[in-house]
């Protein structure tokens, strides 16, 4: 498989125009990208970008603190897809994780879970913040609330993705859950890396450069 499919080509940005989505979808669709990723808001545009072609939309929830009410994540990750994504990509509550409040966690990733149905949910630990025994437990409570992926970033942290956090994942969740590595991946070198870790997916919004 090329590095292009391990690509989810990303826009997260706040001054995102709509403009900048189409383009961001015409870049994913030119280079064969796996996905795009965007905020909830672009969700429809992108959607519509890309129809009929085997682009995939992947909404950000929660993001980028992961701090918000349940209830409020579940209602946002529904609305995603009600408007057409076909993954959901939830920062998960790390105040929470800091607390030891381990089965609000797994709770809320199992309702958002339960929300999206056959979905791909991933599930970002936001690493920068975490102790590597919080890491552990993080990814842990994932796989028991039958996620699909870990994620590593948000890449609005005061850190990205590292290759020692990546080798903790797959330590961690070994086959039962993929590995998205996001946050600060802007080289074609850095990707073969962490795919070479046994990552699935990058998150990145360098892709066009990435693949040159």
């Amino acid at each position: 498989m090329g590095l292009e499919k391990y690509i989810d080509h990303t826009n997260l940005k706040p001054t995102a125009s709509l403009q900048d989505i189409v383009a961001l979808c015409k870049e994913a669709i030119i280079n064969d990208f796996y996905a795009v990723c965007v905020n909830g808001c672009h969700v429809a545009t992108a959607h519509e970008t890309l129809k009929g072609t085997p682009v995939k939309v992947a909404a950000v929830i929660g993001f980028p603190l992961g701090a918000m009410s349940t209830k409020a994540k579940v209602c946002e990750a529904m609305d995603c897809i009600e408007n057409g994504a076909d993954e959901i990509d939830m920062v998960i509550n790390v105040g929470w994780i800091k607390s030891e409040r381990f089965d609000a966690v797994r709770d809320e990733i199992k309702a958002i879970k339960k929300a999206i149905g056959p979905k791909i949910l991933k599930v970002i630990i936001e690493t920068c913040y975490l102790t590597e025994t919080e890491k552990e437990r993080a990814c842990l409570l994932a796989v028991d609330a039958k996620a699909d992926f870990v994620k590593t970033s948000t890449g609005f942290g005061n850190g990205g993705a590292t290759l020692a956090d990546v080798q903790l994942m797959k330590r961690v969740v070994a086959d039962q859950l993929k590995i998205k590595a996001s946050g600060g991946i802007k080289t074609k070198e850095e990707a073969l890396k962490y795919i070479a870790l046994g990552v699935s997916r990058i998150g990145t919004s360098s892709g066009p450069e990435l693949i040159k």
